[in-house]
């Protein structure tokens, strides 16, 4: 089993930036890919990015590309999502989770608690 935990969500304004960090535990040898999440209340929850644990290969979200990135720690086991000029539609819960790489949460199995990004106009 793994265990992931998200930290670094917060409240700030737009333009602001905020590093958003995903830690995992466990039997980390079997992760395959980690991804982003988010999901805005009355809304799905939606890709922002993805990594492959091995490989280091990323997937980004069209409608944060240039603004976001991701990027891995192997050897803390931590996966970052550093977001820049951020705009109030990108408040959301922010998510991590182990799966395939994709786009599709589906195919995604263990998930983290989330942490909450709140952008001010």
């Amino acid at each position: 089993q793994v265990q992931l935990v998200e930290s670094g969500g917060g409240l700030v304004q737009a333009g602001d930036s905020l590093r958003l960090s995903c830690a995992a535990s466990g039997r980390t040898f079997s992760i395959y890919a980690v991804g982003w999440f988010r999901q805005a209340p009355g809304k799905e929850r939606e890709f922002v990015a993805s990594i492959w644990w091995y490989g280091g290969g990323t997937n980004i979200a069209e409608s944060v590309k240039g603004r976001f990135t991701i990027s891995k720690n192997n050897a803390q086991n931590t996966v970052y999502l550093q977001m820049n000029s951020l705009k109030p539609e990108d408040t959301a819960v922010y998510y991590c989770a182990t799966g395939s790489g994709s786009t599709r949460y589906r195919e995604y199995g263990t998930w983290g608690q989330g942490t909450q990004v709140t952008v001010s106009s």
